[in-house]
């Protein structure tokens, strides 16, 4: 069993960048595939980014390319997720999520994990 922890969230300016992280206990997450996903209110949760057990592999949903970067530190057990130019749209739920499997994966039904997510506010 894999417990993964978000922190990082908060009330941010438009414009501004937030680096959430995402710790895991219980075991270490080396061999898995991670991801973030997001869930803003009154919406799907959506995919918006993973990475391979390496981190040498990312993708990213289309529309989010170019502002979030996904990266991870096997040493520590820790997965981040780097937000730049922060919209007010970007106001979300943020949750990592854990594969069984050690490759990229983008639907939700491929990740067993999942943290209890860090709320993204983005206002003036």
């Amino acid at each position: 069993q894999v417990h993964l922890v978000e922190s990082g969230g908060g009330l941010v300016q438009p414009g501004g960048s937030l680096r959430l992280s995402c710790t895991a206990s219980g075991r270490t997450f080396g061999k898995n595939g991670l991801g973030w996903f997001r869930q803003a209110p009154g919406k799907e949760q959506e995919f918006v980014a993973a990475t391979d057990w390496t981190g040498l592999i990312t993708r990213y949903a289309d529309s989010l390319k170019g502002r979030f970067t996904i990266s991870r530190d096997n040493t520590k057990n820790t997965l981040y997720l780097q937000i730049n130019s922060l919209k007010p749209e970007d106001t979300a739920v943020y949750y990592c999520a854990a594969s069984r499997s050690m490759f990229v994966q983008l639907g939700k039904a491929d990740y067993q994990y999942w943290g209890q997510g860090t709320q993204v506010t983005v206002s003036s």
